[in-house]
């Protein structure tokens, strides 16, 4: 995204997290929200407890700033906060519940985890991130490799590494990591967690605006359940095929094994059982950040959960209402029939094509016919001695319809209208008869052309032999356009 003037003008007036940091409530709001919903992993609260916690916010503020701060209720500031000028929480209504919930939107949590990087640190590590970018980029480099010798050196120069240091430790020579090494890449590990579960939050409201849009598509779609569920599942596929889409599933997938919830128990037990660790005095909620990825992820997966939910409801609400018209139609037909028993009408009011079934019997049909092979003679060749001119071949008649157009056309020029014979008479047929029968094909295609059947002219052309011959016909008269 380019960073102009006029872009980031759009991002300051329309952005939540931009407006979040502008507000001057954005104390309350981001202590508040980091404390309730990030903090401890919550995805969604009810309006009863979280306007509870808010309110003993709300009470400690007052009793040390004076009770003219903040004096709204807590309902007041979380139905402000979740209005769509703002956008700094969700509100919504669960399934088979009438009261309220509440959720924290992508761009809050967002402006929240910018905040928390302003605070000064102790210590700032630069080695952890270095081995993971030098890490990325290897896996990269080999897992696009296609020469199979390539990729062959890469995994036996990895084996001999792993194998010298086998030797070392063999030997006694085991190299450890030092504190700084440790509170390195453990401060590491909390930044991608982190940002791991805000990260769930974005994908899951990618699926939740894909509800929203199905929802609407739904309540004003007119035309048949085909189309619409070809719609739908053409935006379902292409989320779920774009580069985050496979992302989350395999991410989601590697998660789910059991075998990978175990070990990392055990490497996140281990791990923060190291002394260094522990002077870092990290969080206790920390110990189970993996079930966290997980009740993020199965968030993400009742939402689309309930976008299938809602096409399986539309189809059940299609049939259930062709059901009902077809009803509605024999009860309307039963109706008049019962209406016209009593008072039949007089005379013949319906006529039938047949009263009589037509019956086709099975060995009235023709029976199966093998289609005949032309048999093809092995024969060779034989050169004929017969003596013919071949010129014959070539003296072919072509009769130039463009030619006859522009004689109509010029004889038209002179005069409103012309006969055929008159025609002929001025431009004599030089191929005879095919000349004659092209002529009427132009008058079938003229514009304005005049059949008299009652006059009969005769046409005369000579042959190459000099021989006449004649024609009678209906006279044919072409007529000028204006």
């Amino acid at each position: 995204m380019s960073l102009d003037y006029t872009t980031l003008n759009l991002l300051r007036q329309r952005h939540p997290a931009w407006r979040l940091l502008n507000s001057p409530h954005a104390p309350l709001v981001a202590s508040f929200l980091h404390r309730v919903f990030i903090a401890p992993n919550v995805r969604e609260m009810a309006k009863i407890d979280l306007a509870e916690a808010l309110e003993d916010e709300l009470f400690a503020l007052r009793e040390q700033h004076g009770s003219e701060t903040f004096p709204k209720p807590a309902t007041a500031y979380l139905n402000d906060w979740s209005e769509n000028d703002k956008g700094w929480l969700r509100k919504f209504y669960p399934a088979g519940s009438d009261e309220p919930y509440f959720d924290l939107t992508p761009a809050t949590e967002k402006a929240i985890s910018w905040l928390e990087s302003l605070t000064a640190r102790s210590f700032v590590g630069t080695e952890s991130r270095l081995l993971t970018l030098f890490e990325l980029l290897r896996q990269m480099s080999a897992g696009s490799e296609t020469d199979p010798q390539m990729r062959i050196a890469e995994l036996n120069k990895r084996r001999d590494d792993i194998n010298a240091e086998i030797e070392r430790i063999r030997i006694g020579d085991i190299p450890l990591l030092d504190d700084t090494a440790l509170k390195d890449r453990f401060q590491q590990f909390l930044q991608l967690a982190r940002e791991l579960l805000t990260d769930f939050r974005e994908v899951e409201q990618n699926f939740r605006t894909l509800d929203r849009r199905v929802r609407e598509q739904i309540a004003l779609w007119d035309g048949s359940k085909g189309e619409l569920l070809e719609e739908i599942m053409g935006e379902r596929d292409s989320i779920a095929d774009s580069d985050q889409g496979k992302s989350f599933r395999a991410f989601w997938d590697f998660l789910m094994s059991q075998t990978r919830q175990e070990e990392l128990s055990l490497l996140l037990d281990q791990v923060l059982a190291l002394p260094p660790v522990m002077e870092m005095q990290p969080e206790p909620r920390l110990r189970r950040v993996h079930y966290d990825w997980l009740e993020a992820g199965e968030s993400t997966q009742r939402t689309v959960a309930r976008l299938s939910q809602q096409l399986r409801r539309f189809l059940d609400d299609q049939a259930w209402l062709e059901n009902r018209r077809i009803m509605d139609i024999l009860h309307g037909i039963e109706g008049r029939v019962l209406a016209l028993r009593e008072t039949p009408p007089s005379g013949s009011f319906m006529s039938l094509d047949s009263t009589a079934v037509s019956i086709d019997l099975p060995m009235e049909r023709p029976l199966y016919r093998p289609p005949v092979k032309s048999v093809i003679d092995d024969v060779a060749l034989l050169v004929g001695d017969a003596e013919v001119d071949a010129a014959a071949l070539y003296d072919q008649v072509v009769i130039d319809k463009t030619e006859l157009t522009r004689n109509i056309r010029q004889s038209l020029q002179s005069r409103a209208q012309i006969s055929l014979s008159e025609l002929v008479s001025a431009r004599p047929l030089r191929h005879g008869l095919a000349e004659l029968v092209t002529y009427l094909q132009l008058a079938s295609g003229w514009p304005h052309s005049v059949v008299d059947e009652e006059t009969i002219d005769m046409i005369e052309w000579q042959t190459e032999e000099g021989t006449i011959r004649q024609a009678s016909l209906p006279r044919v008269l072409f007529v000028r356009t204006q």
